[in-house]
Parts: C-alpha cells; structure tokens; sequence
C-alpha cells in the first residue's frame, strides 16, 4: 500500500478510536493511551499522528466537519434551485445521519466546551459558524433585502444549534425529522409566498 494511503487508513483509524474513546469515557477519560488500546496500535504511532490531546479532538474535529461538509453539499447539488429548497438541504445536512449518532454528538459537545481555551479549536468553530451563516444568507438574500437576510439566517442557524443541542442532550436519538419540520415552519414563516411569487 502506497505510503500517502497508509497514512490516511492509519489516520481515519485513529479518529474512529478517539470518538469511541469520547463516547465511552468522556473528554476527560480520553488520552493519548486510551485511543492507543481502541485502535489496536502503539502509544508512539498515536503520538506521532496527534501530538497530543489537543491534536486528537483537532483531527477528529476536522473530520467530523468534513463530513457535515459533503453531506450539506450533496443535498444542496440534489436540491431544486430555489431558496426554500436550498435552506431546507442545508438544515438536512446539519442533521445527518453523520452529525447525529452518539459518538459524534458527544464529540461536538466535547469540541465546543473545549472551543472557548483552546484557539486552534476555536477557530475551526468560527469557521464552521461563518460557513453556515454564509451559505444561509446566501438563500435568504435571493428573496430578502441584505439586513434582513442576514438576520434570518442567524436566525435560523440558532434554531439549528438549538434543536441539535437539546437533541443532543436527551441522551437518546435525535428526531431529525421533527427538527426539521421546525425549521422549515420558520423559514415559511419569514419567506410566506416571496420565494414561491419570484419564481412565477
């Protein structure tokens, strides 16, 4: 095997321990060792992919956040061209089956405390907030005036986080489709007919 794949295999294999890891012991519990044992590997391999810690919730963060990339970008490809569409795409990807099992849920909350002391971690998640706000308003503003785009998306990027959180927090499974029947009551709410008369 090609030395470049080797090295990808290693790495998706060691982020697949550190969210079993998280979702079994915690942020805490989690360490350079514990992911060593869940992955059948060597301390020093571990080491020398991560760092450390940091590195670990980093890395695995990032895939993570790749994975909510292409799910948001296959729905929206999918998606009709038109605004209630393409919102309703992007709150699905937000949902996905990748961003909602529990592994990666605990790893997301794990990740946001984390967020607010370390600045690497914190600037993946203002990347991530900004990608979602930018692609919102981008929607909202084909059918609102610019100020009020922007306010619908932060809006309904709130309503997201807000709906995945206490999801997240009841320790069970996520009823996406009840999230997202939420959602779009709002985007209906803010949109009525525009979107639907602009296209006529």
């Amino acid at each position: 095997m090609p030395k470049v794949e080797m090295r990808e295999q290693r790495r998706t294999q060691l982020v697949a321990a550190t969210l079993r890891s998280i979702e079994e012991v915690g942020l805490p519990g989690t360490t350079i060792a514990s992911v060593a044992q869940r992955a059948s590997l060597s301390v020093g391999i571990v080491s020398h992919y991560f760092g450390d810690k940091s590195g670990l919730l980093e890395t695995t963060m990032r895939y993570v956040l790749r994975d909510l990339s292409n799910a948001t970008a296959r729905r929206r490809a999918a998606a009709p061209d038109e605004p209630r569409a393409r919102l309703r795409a992007i709150v699905a990807g937000n949902f996905d089956d990748t961003q909602v099992n529990a592994p990666v849920m605990k790893t997301w909350l794990a990740f946001w405390a984390q967020s607010m002391h370390e600045p690497a971690l914190s600037r993946l998640q203002r990347v991530n907030t900004r990608r979602l706000q930018s692609n919102l308003c981008a929607e909202f503003a084909r059918v609102l005036p610019r100020a009020d785009a922007r306010r619908a998306a932060t809006g309904l990027a709130a309503l997201i986080d807000g709906l995945w959180l206490r999801g997240a927090l009841t320790g069970g499974p996520i009823n996406t489709k009840a999230a997202q029947r939420i959602t779009q009551e709002y985007v209906d709410l803010l949109l009525g007919t525009t979107d639907s008369a602009a296209e006529s």
